[in-house]
């Protein structure tokens, strides 16, 4: 197990990470998001042993991870760290940067586990093509073989995808997570697209200036959200009082609504007019004006500028 314990960090007055908790069980995916420095990227290095801590431990079962002050080579061997920069060798071919800390005593199993990696991270039709000559999503794609080329107990990415077009991330991410599941491997990602991880983490942790303010499954988190922050990660929603959207209530607390949660009917109490329409391939997303603040709902139809549309509230919890 993974375990955070308590751990504190700063960049001289620069306070990032505050008193931060939380266990990866092996074998578990865990996404960390949040808003840029919030203190993602800071949490996978401080994982990986690159600085040291200001306080707290972090564990690898009863390994201590330790930084520079403990270790003349940061990093561990069981551990791997995949950074937003790509640590490749521009003039040797794609199958020799996945290979390059592999034993050479074994050609065989050696050829066998490079084709393996390729595979799954879809760059067979590039092996034997050198690394200054691919895309930027083709290096990070190198970069996410070649850590996992020696069979890390513990694999840190830091936005894996960031760089890779739409066209490939989704069979991608299909890929790479099934396979880091299937290998037992601990993951924590720090990503800032809800597609890394909806359908794929086994918990989220939610970082805003340095703190956890939630952690759960991503499901529980979608479901309910219990701040703006939460729900702007997952999509469009709008923040609205109990008694604008349910009919026969007084109640003036406010609830997160997503765009889907909102059906537009014939006739209700709820009625909005309509600002902008957005097309969205199987829905408009619609922007539309209410007691003086901006609502957002999926309509199958697009509606005109300031055209009146009436709403119904859908609670899908």
């Amino acid at each position: 197990m993974l375990k955070i314990q308590n751990i504190s960090f700063d960049y001289g007055k620069h306070p990032i990470l505050d008193q931060v908790s939380f266990n990866v069980k092996q074998g578990d995916y865990t996404a960390v998001i949040g808003e840029s420095g919030s203190g993602k990227t800071t949490l996978l290095k401080l994982i990986y042993g690159y600085f040291d801590l200001i306080e707290g431990d972090i564990f690898w079962g009863d390994i201590a991870i330790l930084g520079p002050k403990y270790n003349l080579v940061v990093g561990y061997d069981f551990m791997k760290y995949v950074a937003q920069e790509f640590d490749l060798m521009p003039y040797i071919s794609v199958a020799e940067n996945v290979g390059k800390f592999l034993s050479n005593f074994y050609p065989e199993e050696k050829r066998q586990r490079i084709n393996e990696l390729l595979k799954v991270v879809q760059l067979e039709n590039v092996a034997d093509i050198k690394v200054q000559f691919l895309s930027g999503g083709q290096k990070q794609r190198v970069a996410l073989a070649q850590a996992m080329a020696k069979q890390p107990e513990v694999l840190l990415l830091d936005e894996p995808f960031s760089h890779i077009d739409n066209f490939k991330k989704q069979s991608l991410r299909r890929n790479l997570f099934s396979y880091l599941k299937s290998q037992n491997i601990t993951c924590v990602v720090a990503s800032h697209d809800k597609d890394d991880v909806l359908g794929f983490a086994d918990q989220i942790i939610v970082l805003d200036q340095g703190k956890i303010i939630a952690q759960d499954s991503p499901k529980a988190l979608y479901k309910h959200p219990n701040n703006p922050l939460i729900a702007s990660f997952f999509g469009d929603y709008s923040v609205l009082k109990k008694s604008e959207i349910l009919e026969g209530t007084t109640d003036e607390n406010e609830v997160i609504v997503y765009a889907h949660q909102l059906e537009v009917v014939d006739k209700s109490h709820f009625k909005v007019n309509v600002i902008q329409s957005y097309f969205n391939g199987s829905y408009y997303l619609i922007k539309a004006h209410f007691n003086g603040k901006d609502v957002f709902f999926n309509s199958s139809v697009q509606f005109e500028e300031e055209a009146a549309v009436y709403l119904k509230y859908l609670d899908n919890s």
